[in-house]
């Protein structure tokens, strides 16, 4: 069903494109051809009738071609007059066109001449103009350059202040009432000019870095040469503080720095920064400052400046420090270095407070401290020489003296002075250790021969030792009781004393550390290196040896009581007060026991040996006339080495000696009899070891104190007296024996009575034991 108001979709035959190609080429436009053509060619092609459509445009094409023959057939002779008539109009239209264009020419040009005339009179008007504007404009700007090359030529002098004061009235006086106007003439010059003031106060900013940062680097340069003559001031205040001392003693309870030391010393005026060696000019550093505060840029110049100083704080610090003896000046520069870079710091602060804090100051400062600490403190592993430790103290000592004048804080130093200490007092133990043990290995151990007054004197001074006799009594040569070792060793021990207390001098805040150490040093010096070497040569077997040995713990022994006296004088106030004892004194009074002991073990072992070389026959046949060769060695050495060997030892030491001498000796020869070797013994065996006993006890009574030294012989004689005797039994008797046998040992006598009594009295084989042996085994058991 078709609606009656929808126009029906057209639907193209083959005969129908005759119409549609009418229609296409009759539009009124391209527009309107494009859109009638389009849809046909689409549904041509669709519907694969394109050669229809083409042949409808043929056809079309003919049928205009037969029209035109047609009209030009029939009306040929209008045409052709149409043509003619119109070629006329286009000749005359042509000729009053010509004419036209001759007289627009003719305007124009008279038009041309006029406009050339009327604009060159205005552009005269308006180049006038311009002169007299360009005059005016140029005077201005000759004055604003002017104004510009004179800020210019005034940073070229240097005078940075004035350029920029110079720039600052340009741009008030020119620059800004300029650029209010924004139509005046030089406008466009006063925006450039004012654009580059910026630039110019930077130059003149960079200008006066450039000079401060000359200023510094020279500064830089003369910092060790600063420090260098601020140490010599020092060592010149000290040198008057020295003398105002002799001249005073109450002063030396002052120290440098202290207020009674400045107050003394306010005649002597130095300046360090300017005096006639160096001259230290801030006017660099003013400058700047005050620029910059002109340029409203303090803070950061305070950044820049302080980033400044800590850059050069880091190339003034070397990465190693040298502290061979060749080459005293490492130390000595870094630390002359630090000294006048901090001067200037100080410097600065009093001078500009504004410019460097002194929080600042001091972070560089412990900076600078903690480094140079650091960097001697690893050189420290490399020296081993004490001498060397004294003169780094010196320079230390030096550089904080200097530096406490200043102001600055010093404990960073003191404390490294502590450990500076440690390792001085470390060396010096080592030296002595190896001095000491070489004196005690190389002692020949025999009393110290004096030839002359003079060496006797020498020896005696640096001794601790107190003569019996004055020096006019003596006669030369002479001999010492000790021997070499022990002067040389007090000689050592007073070097030892003296270097400790060079530690002690001048600054150093710890004496009482230094008493401390010196007494534990001391200590340990005496007690391992001297008395524990003299103990162990005690393992020699050559008496006199020991007997040196013995006497020289003696002497050692006496000179450390002086030796506390002496510290106890020498130890600060800061010390703790009170008695002051030397755990090497105990030490050579126990160790002389042990001498003691060893003299008796070597003593007994010579008489062991005299004594078993006896050859006693206890069955002889006849009676011996002369007493035994070992009875005459044994009382020989005896004798010897009591006038020679032991001689120089105290009486009661060699009493006590020869006491234990003889009473072993007759122990020993007591034991001969009591052998289990020994089976038998006859009257003449008793006979001849009796006669021995005689000889030995002649001998002791001999000697100065023979009465006392007598009663170690007492039980050899008394049992010599039971074996002669013609009553055995009174042995057995109680009463009897405690009067004249008291002394004999209850088991060893009976043991010697049997040796007798096996010999008397015969045993027969059908017998088991004699009457007299029976009794006598009977008593022996009641006794027991």
């Amino acid at each position: 069903m078709v609606r009656p108001n929808a126009m029906p979709r057209r639907q193209f035959n083959t005969d129908d494109y005759h119409a549609a190609v009418s229609q296409i080429i009759l539009s009124s436009s391209d527009h309107d051809f494009f859109d009638q053509l389009i849809p046909t060619l689409k549904e041509a092609t669709t519907s694969n009738r394109t050669t229809s459509l083409v042949s409808s445009f043929s056809r079309y094409a003919d049928d205009r071609e037969a029209d035109i023959e047609r009209i030009g057939s029939t009306k040929h002779e209008e045409f052709l007059d149409s043509v003619t008539r119109l070629q006329h109009v286009r000749e005359g239209t042509v000729s009053l066109t010509g004419e036209i264009l001759q007289l627009n020419q003719s305007i124009q040009a008279s038009t041309e001449k006029l406009a050339e005339q009327k604009s060159a009179l205005v552009n005269t008007k308006a180049i006038r103009q311009n002169v007299a504007d360009a005059s005016s404009a140029l005077g201005d700007s000759l004055r604003i350059l002017h104004a510009v090359n004179h800020a210019h030529d005034l940073v070229r002098r240097r005078k940075y202040y004035l350029a920029l004061k110079s720039l600052e009235d340009l741009q008030n006086e020119h620059l800004v009432p300029i650029l209010q106007n924004r139509y005046a003439t030089q406008h466009r010059l006063a925006s450039l000019i004012q654009k580059s003031i910026p630039a110019s106060q930077k130059s003149i900013s960079e200008a006066v870095m450039n000079d401060l940062n000359t200023w510094l680097y020279h500064i830089r340069e003369t910092s060790q040469f600063l420090g260098e003559v601020a140490f010599y001031h020092t060592e010149m205040r000290r040198t008057r503080q020295k003398k105002r001392i002799e001249e005073d003693p109450f002063l030396g309870k002052f120290k440098l720095n202290s207020a009674i030391e400045l107050v003394c010393d306010e005649s002597e005026e130095f300046d360090v920064l300017s005096n006639e060696e160096l001259q230290v000019d801030f006017t660099p550093l003013y400058e700047a400052l005050h620029i910059h505060e002109a340029l409203g840029q303090p803070d950061k110049f305070r950044i820049e400046y302080s980033a400044t100083r800590r850059q050069q704080k880091d190339l003034l610090m070397p990465s190693t420090v040298t502290l061979a003896a060749e080459d005293e000046s490492s130390l000595s520069s870094l630390l002359e270095g630090i000294a006048g870079f901090a001067i200037v710091e100080r410097a600065t602060t009093l001078r500009i407070p504004q410019l460097r804090s002194p929080a600042e100051v001091e972070e560089l400062w412990e900076s600078m401290c903690t480094t140079a600490v650091n960097l001697t403190a690893k050189a420290l592993y490399d020296v081993n020489n004490a001498e060397v430790l004294l003169k780094i103290k010196t320079f230390i000592i030096m550089f904080i003296q200097t530096m406490e004048g200043w102001g600055y804080s010093v404990s960073t130093l003191d404390a490294f002075l502590l450990k500076l200490f440690d390792k001085y007092a470390e060396l010096l133990k080592r030296r002595f250790s190896d001095d000491f043990q070489e004196i005690v290995f190389t002692d020949d151990y025999m009393p110290m021969a004096i030839n002359t007054k003079e060496e006797y004197e020498k020896v005696v001074n640096v001794s601790w030792y107190s003569p019996d006799k004055s020096t006019d009594e003596l006669t030369f040569p002479c001999v010492l009781p000790f021997s070499q070792m022990y002067p040389l060793c007090c000689i050592d021990i007073r070097n030892f004393l003296n270097q400790f207390y060079f530690f002690s001098d001048d600054h150093f805040q710890h004496p009482d550390v230094i008493d401390e150490t010196l007494k534990r040093s001391l200590d340990e010096l005496l007690t391992e290196k001297v008395c524990q070497s003299l103990v162990d040569r005690l393992s020699s077997h050559y008496l006199g040896q020991i007997v040196q040995i013995l006497i020289n713990l003696e002497h050692f022994e006496k000179a450390c009581y002086d030796l506390e006296q002496l510290l106890i004088e020498a130890r600060s106030s800061t010390s703790a007060g009170g008695p002051l004892k030397l755990n090497a004194t105990a030490q050579f009074r126990n160790n002389k026991k042990t001498a003691e002991k060893r003299i008796f073990e070597v003593v007994n072992s010579k008489i062991d040996d005299l004594v078993d070389t006896a050859e006693y026959d206890w069955t002889p046949s006849a009676v011996v006339a002369e007493p035994s060769n070992y009875m005459h060695t044994l009382t020989h050495y005896l004798s010897n080495i009591m006038n020679s060997t032991l001689l120089g030892l105290p009486t009661e030491i060699k009493e006590l000696i020869y006491f234990d001498a003889l009473s072993h000796a007759a122990d020993k020869i007591l034991a001969l009899p009591l052998s289990p070797d020994v089976k038998h013994i006859n009257p003449h065996g008793i006979a001849a070891l009796a006669q021995d006993v005689l000889y030995l006890t002649e001998f002791v009574d001999s000697l100065d104190n023979g009465q006392m030294l007598r009663q170690n012989l007492d039980e050899l004689q008394q049992t010599v007296a039971l074996l002669q005797s013609e009553n055995h039994d009174e042995f057995f008797d109680i009463s009897t024996r405690n009067k004249k046998y008291g002394r004999v040992d209850a088991i060893n006598g009976p043991l010697l009575l049997e040796k007798m009594l096996h010999r008397l009295v015969p045993i027969t084989q059908n017998s088991t034991k004699s009457a007299p042996l029976a009794n006598f085994s009977s008593r022996f058991g009641m006794m027991k």
